[in-house]
C-alpha cells in the first residue's frame, strides 16, 4: 500500500515538474517576444520623429533640412545613435529626404 502511494506521489511530482517547466518555457518566450516588439517600436518611433521634424522644418522654413545634424540641432530630435544608425539623404530642398533608421548590430 505504501509503495503505491510513493509511486503516485512520484508521478504527481513528475507531472508538476513538467508543468512548471512548461510554464517557464512559455514565460521565457513571452519575455523574448515583448523585447522584440519593444525593439521594433523603438525603431519606428525613431524614424517617425525624424520624419516629423523634417516636415516641420519644411512647413516653417520652406525647405527640408539639409542634414540629420540640422534636425538634431534645430528641432531637438534625439535618437540613440549607439543603438540606431540614421541614413538621411537629401535630393533637393523641396523633396522629402530619404530617411532610414536601422538597428545597429551587436547591441
Amino acid at each position: 500500500m505504501k509503495r503505491r502511494k510513493n509511486r503516485k506521489d512520484a508521478a504527481l511530482l513528475g507531472v508538476m515538474a513538467a508543468l512548471f517547466a512548461l510554464v517557464l518555457v512559455f514565460m521565457h518566450a513571452g519575455v523574448q517576444d515583448a523585447g522584440r516588439v519593444a525593439d521594433e517600436e523603438g525603431l519606428r518611433i525613431a524614424e517617425q520623429s525624424i520624419r516629423r521634424a523634417a516636415v516641420s522644418c519644411y512647413a516653417a522654413e520652406g525647405r527640408y533640412p539639409p542634414s540629420y545634424a540640422y534636425i538634431r540641432t534645430h528641432y531637438g530630435v534625439q535618437v540613440d545613435e549607439g543603438r540606431y544608425a540614421v541614413h538621411y539623404e537629401v535630393f533637393a530642398s523641396n523633396l522629402m529626404p530619404d530617411i532610414t533608421v536601422l538597428e545597429r548590430t551587436g547591441t
